[in-house]
């Protein structure tokens, strides 16, 4: 049996996948600060194993503990596979540099890169022990590959997290093990990242109209569009361990 785990299921992408995954009959673990209950009666509906886990992302003693159990839990089932959605992220701080609060950048790069690195270790480590393969998907952005007016922190926290990626690609395929990663970059979506972002000032993130547009003339793409696109990537297993996808070569 498949399991995926999924961290920020409780909306947006998250959540999207999540459905998905349920409707392919894969039995689901979702971690956040709150729990969607549509997803909890969605997969009840559809018979699929569900379990939620409460975490702040930005606690790295809470994620030791909590993933410790979920791994536990998971891996004396002894799957065929694990699916690890690194999806939670945050945008927060939105300003210039030298106009940053120290605790939104520190809690930035504790969700965005460092969370992702803790909970791929702990599971790579524990697929040492067993024959279960592990696929660890994580959610990155084309912000990591430019630089963005007032998202320095979004923008090197996510840079970080695709060279993270790649390092690991590397050595598992150095162990010849049968764990793949990749990053998957979702786009422009319609979802509360998109909201916070269209709230900033022109002083703080000089792109503003330009994402304002985005909503205005419907170009966001809805998180299920691409929430089913990059699903259908993963369980084809046609992916280049260590690459970075992105939305446009899926939607063609």
């Amino acid at each position: 049996m498949k399991y995926a785990i999924i961290t920020g299921a409780s909306k947006g992408l998250g959540a999207s996948i999540a459905k998905r995954l349920i409707d392919e009959q894969i039995a689901l673990v979702t971690v956040s600060r709150t729990e969607n209950e549509e997803l909890r009666k969605y997969a009840q509906a559809n018979n699929i194993f569900y379990q939620h886990h409460f975490c702040n992302l930005s606690n790295e003693e809470e994620i030791q503990e909590v993933f410790m159990e979920i791994a536990h839990s998971i891996f004396q089932k002894n799957p065929e596979e694990i699916l690890l959605f690194n999806n939670a992220g945050v945008i927060e701080p939105i300003h210039t540099v030298g106009s940053l609060d120290q605790t939104p950048i520190i809690r930035n790069i504790q969700v965005n890169l460092i969370a992702p690195m803790l909970i791929t270790n702990l599971f790579l480590q524990k697929a040492k022990l067993t024959n279960t393969s592990v696929q660890v998907i994580n959610v990155t952005s084309g912000a990591a590959t430019r630089p963005i007016h007032g998202w320095s922190i979004y923008c090197s926290s996510k840079a970080g997290l695709n060279m993270f990626t790649q390092t690991v690609a590397m050595e598992q395929a150095e162990m010849k093990t049968n764990n793949k990663i990749m990053a998957f970059s979702p786009g422009v979506m319609d979802t509360e990242m998109q909201e916070i972002i269209r709230t900033s000032s022109k002083e703080a993130f000089i792109e503003i109209d330009k994402f304002k547009e985005y909503k205005e003339k419907n170009i966001l793409k809805h998180p299920d569009v691409v929430g089913g696109a990059l699903v259908d990537l993963v369980l084809s297993g046609n992916y280049e361990s260590g690459k970075v996808y992105h939305i446009k070569d899926l939607l063609k």
